[in-house]
């Protein structure tokens, strides 16, 4: 196969410069894209609900709509899916993410304009790879085939035959420029396939005999495959069976956990990591530069951006322009795919204003604070990963949530883990994660000081499979669903330790 990588890089080369173009005038750029989005939509039925026809500028937009959360908008997205046009987007809408549910229990489902997914979602992928290419002048990215591990259209509505709704990752192959399938497995059969036990064997065999250069997925999904390709062609590495595979592009979820089982299926010193912060809402950030945890968060990608302080969290969003590094806040996004300044569940820390550049530090409803403690997931995520590098072991999945006080015991977290390598010794890996843990977040340590408030946390050993089969159980097993690593109360937990049979 010809190699396009050098042919490419002019085009790759526009897009990355794009992009900081874009950020060198951030609060006029974000302004002047608020203003196309509201004169877009002002004869919507939001437009009309909320005045747009009368909005000149961000500081009347901010004062008139308020920041909704998806319960409030539900409604407007069913009356889409059963076919109303210019409701919260000019036009029609035929396709919608399923995405994790709301504090009810029921799916999300986020509308995929047109515009969204090329200026946005397809756009954020393109620097990504712009990014990448950018900062690894030797790459032969594409020399080979890229392996995209997507989900599927599978849902249980029942919907009109022009309306598809599943996982985004669906609709990002569907829709993709059949260009790019000269580059890309698997074959889109394959690639939508809704039964994983029948997809994963069929993806082992499209990608055994491939020139696989790079990878692209979710790190926890993508682990299971290549798993299987290595078995498959009885090899000891990755690299063994893909000898020019050089990047793996991942996001969804922390890759603390997973790094130690990537250094063990590839060769040392050949894999790159490029991480995204994507999502069915968008797509919001790269990282910045090799071996960095920050990401940039994109300017040309069509979202406007707002943020609201995690230590106020009933104060006013504040735009781009006003935030402050080293704060911590709620990410809030206006969209072209008919979000108004909608939460999205994600805590980010400000880590540059110029350029900006964020970490993500958890999730808004994803936190234990059952005791005044305020774990976040970027905190479970780090002592995960201390405590895995202490002891040798390694972690598939994990969820934690908190036991409450009796009337002789205190209150602790109880953890429930599915290892790759458990440890030797689960009383120490115990004592090392909460070590860790206190290292990690400054109120639990407080807590947990003299062992007055909280007593040492807990592990249950996760039996093969429950977090899928717990997915399965809930209608959301696929490549794009998450398992929520912390919750503050125990609706999680305890229906997966009840399905915990070893």
């Amino acid at each position: 196969m010809i190699d396009f990588t050098g042919i490419s890089r002019p085009y790759f080369e526009r897009v990355y410069e794009a992009e900081l173009k874009a950020e060198e005038h951030l609060e006029a750029g974000q302004r002047g894209l608020l203003c196309n989005f509201v004169a877009s939509a002002r004869t919507t039925a939001i437009g009309q609900r909320f005045g747009f026809g009368k909005i000149r500028d961000y500081e009347e937009f901010a004062a008139k709509v308020p920041p909704e959360e998806y319960s409030s908008i539900r409604q407007d997205v069913m009356k889409m899916m059963e076919g109303a046009r210019d409701v919260l987007w000019p036009g029609a809408v035929h396709r919608f993410a399923q995405s994790s549910g709301t504090s009810d229990g029921k799916s999300k489902f986020i509308p995929i304009t047109g515009r969204c997914l090329s200026r946005g979602h397809y756009r954020g992928a393109a620097f990504s790879l712009a990014s990448y290419l950018h900062h690894a002048p030797h790459s032969h990215v594409f020399g080979g085939k890229n392996f995209i591990l997507g989900g599927s259209f599978a849902n249980e509505l029942q919907l009109r035959k022009e309306v598809k709704v599943g996982d985004l990752s669906a609709t990002l192959i569907d829709r993709i420029n059949p260009l790019v399938n000269l580059f890309r497995i698997p074959s889109k059969h394959v690639a939508l396939m809704e039964d994983w036990q029948r997809k994963l064997p069929a993806l082992v065999e499209a990608s055994l005999k491939a020139d696989v250069r790079s990878i692209s997925g979710v790190p926890s999904w993508f682990l299971t495959v290549l798993k299987q390709v290595i078995e498959q062609a009885g090899a000891n590495t990755i690299h063994d069976v893909w000898p020019n595979l050089e990047v793996f592009f991942h996001g969804g979820i922390s890759f603390s956990p997973y790094r130690s089982q990537y250094d063990r299926i590839t060769a040392p010193g050949r894999m790159n990591y490029w991480e995204n912060y994507n999502a069915s809402e968008g797509f919001f950030g790269v990282q910045a530069r090799p071996g960095s945890k920050n990401m940039r968060l994109l300017m040309n990608t069509d979202v406007f951006y707002e943020f609201i302080p995690a230590a106020n969290p009933s104060s006013a969003p504040v735009p781009s322009w006003e935030v402050k590094t080293g704060e911590v806040y709620a990410l809030v996004i206006t969209s072209s795919n008919g979000l108004w300044r909608y939460p999205l569940g994600d805590t980010v820390r400000i880590e540059s204003t110029d350029p900006l550049e964020i970490t993500i530090a958890g999730r808004t409803k994803h936190f234990i604070n059952a005791f005044g403690e305020e774990v976040m997931v970027h905190n479970t995520d780090a002592a995960l990963a201390k405590a895995c590098a202490a002891t040798g072991a390694e972690v598939l999945n994990y969820t934690a949530a908190p036991v409450y006080a009796g009337d002789h015991t205190r209150g602790r977290h109880q953890w429930l883990v599915e290892f790759a390598i458990p440890p030797e010794d689960m009383q120490q890996f115990e004592q090392i994660l909460d070590q860790a843990l206190q290292q990690e977040n400054s109120d639990y340590q407080a807590k947990r000081t003299g062992g007055i408030f909280l007593d040492r946390l807990s592990v249950e050993t996760a039996a093969p499979g429950l977090f899928d089969r717990w997915l399965a159980s809930t209608g959301k097993l696929g490549g794009q669903r998450k398992i929520p690593r912390l919750s503050n109360d125990r609706r999680f937990i305890d229906p997966m330790l009840s399905m915990n049979i070893k």
